[in-house]
């Protein structure tokens, strides 16, 4: 799995942006794939795990009424983490997770719902009211399994939303930088 996270520091080092990740029920994995890659420091701008409700509002800013009357496992929870954290940390860029790795299920959402989100500097491909792009996602396996490909999952739509944006330009540098013709 570490070669998406390689790919992605590898594309925002070419960009000169930055990355900030907000966890909840991956609980800190997102960074420490990210923290894995050699040089990650070099996009890598840092991490809040808000586990608890109430921390997705304090610090990432998430609407208090919508955890209040959604829960923490909502797609627009996800979007506003994805926004709060990049704006917490002064980041390009910001990625979120949010959901229920089980064993019970949580504020009425079975175990495997999970969502995540990105949030970026380009409004192109991003919501109108500011909220990133979300991917709901119905998972299998044991909670191990199910943080793990939350993982794989987030870093995989960050991969494509910087694949996407990339420039002619972007491209011939990254090329050029790496080798390449």
């Amino acid at each position: 799995m570490n070669s998406v996270a390689t790919e992605v520091l590898r594309l925002l080092t070419v960009r000169g942006e930055t990355l900030a990740v907000a966890e909840s029920l991956t609980g800190g994995l997102v960074a420490a794939e990210i923290t894995a890659t050699p040089g990650a420091s070099k996009a890598f701008r840092g991490s809040v795990t808000a586990y608890a409700t109430e921390l997705k509002h304090e610090l990432l800013g998430v609407d208090a009424t919508l955890l209040a009357q959604r829960g923490a496992v909502d797609p627009q929870v996800a979007a506003q983490m994805a926004v709060g954290v990049r704006k917490a940390l002064g980041a390009d860029w910001g990625i979120a997770t949010t959901g229920v790795a089980g064993p019970e299920p949580q504020d009425g959402h079975p175990v495997g719902t999970v969502f995540v989100a990105v949030d970026g500097p380009s409004s192109s491909s991003f919501d109108a009211a500011g909220g990133g792009k979300v991917i709901p996602l119905r998972l299998n396996g044991d909670r191990a399994e199910i943080r793990m490909e939350s993982v794989r999952s987030v870093l995989a739509l960050l991969l494509k939303e910087l694949a996407g944006e990339q420039t002619g330009n972007e491209r011939a540098q990254d090329t050029e930088q790496n080798g390449g013709f």
